[in-house]
């Protein structure tokens, strides 16, 4: 059997000479609970301007990257998560977060702390307590960046810092790995204390976490793919961050969304992706 390394259960990040400590995210912990919520994520796809947001404003949500920006135009009154996985957006959209984010419940990587604690210390200092980090499971500490933090983990080793294949995890009850597929393995976690299953959009990452938190149900919107080439609801063409999508949504993305829609479902969670943009491209949804 497999020896599987405990994640940490904190991180620490030194600013200005001052430790800031974000713990992980841990579902046992009862605040991180959704039981019997119907859960919706909004990614920022250019459909969200055509969706009935209105009709969301009372449901419980969970934001993504720039979709955020939405409270500017609305008011959510139960905003239960906004996950950011990839350090990009920090560094391409600094103002998002130092207009709109006031302290919602944030889940993001090391990576994307570490970038926020260089673009908006005084964000990090301030709201903390209200920031868990989570894992990728394949390289969980190879994304850290800050040299001084990081060397006070005892688990600084180089083959730490290495991606390991989705196949060392096929035995793990924790996730469920798909190991026969031609492109490359996809896998989907059933508990993202243990770390989440990368498949190259942030939606997948916060879909992981809503069932972690063990919602009755997860509605996505804004997940466009097709038109991935647009700028995101909240940019321009002038503004828009380069977007990968398009390059990884056959061989990773849309399978890795049908492998969670099955997972979830036979769990009694079922997944709705609500753009009419994608909604075609996924047999279980």
């Amino acid at each position: 059997m497999a020896l599987y390394l405990r994640l940490p259960a904190t991180a620490g990040f030194n600013i200005d000479n001052e430790l800031i400590v974000i713990n992980a995210f841990n579902a046992n912990d009862p605040e991180q609970s959704l039981r019997g919520k119907d859960v919706s994520i909004i990614a920022s796809g250019p459909s969200i301007q055509q969706m009935p947001l209105s009709e969301l404003l009372d449901t419980p949500i969970i934001f993504v990257n720039g979709s955020i920006s939405l409270i500017g135009q609305h008011h959510f009154s139960d905003i239960v998560g906004y996950v950011i996985s990839d350090a990009r957006f920090i560094n391409h959209q600094p103002e998002i977060l130092r207009q709109y984010y006031t302290g919602q419940p944030l889940y993001a990587t090391l990576a994307v702390f570490e970038a926020m604690a260089t673009a908006h210390p005084d964000i990090m200092r301030t709201y903390h307590h209200a920031m868990r980090v989570l894992y990728p499971v394949d390289r969980p500490w190879g994304v850290k960046s800050n040299k001084l933090s990081f060397s006070k983990l005892i688990f600084k080793k180089k083959r730490l810092n290495k991606r390991m294949p989705l196949s060392y995890f096929i035995n793990n009850p924790n996730f469920i790995i798909d190991g026969n597929y031609k492109a490359a393995d996809i896998g989907v976690s059933l508990n993202i204390t243990h770390g989440f299953v990368e498949a190259g959009t942030v939606a997948y990452v916060a879909a992981q976490l809503a069932f972690s938190r063990q919602v009755t149900s997860i509605h996505l919107y804004g997940i466009d793919l097709l038109n991935s080439k647009q700028p995101r609801f909240y940019e321009h063409k002038n503004n828009s961050a380069p977007s990968m999508l398009s390059n990884v949504m056959n061989e990773r993305i849309v399978p890795s969304f049908n492998l969670l829609g099955r997972t979830y479902q036979s769990h009694g969670v079922p997944v709705i992706n609500h753009s009419p943009v994608s909604k075609s491209l996924f047999n279980t949804f």
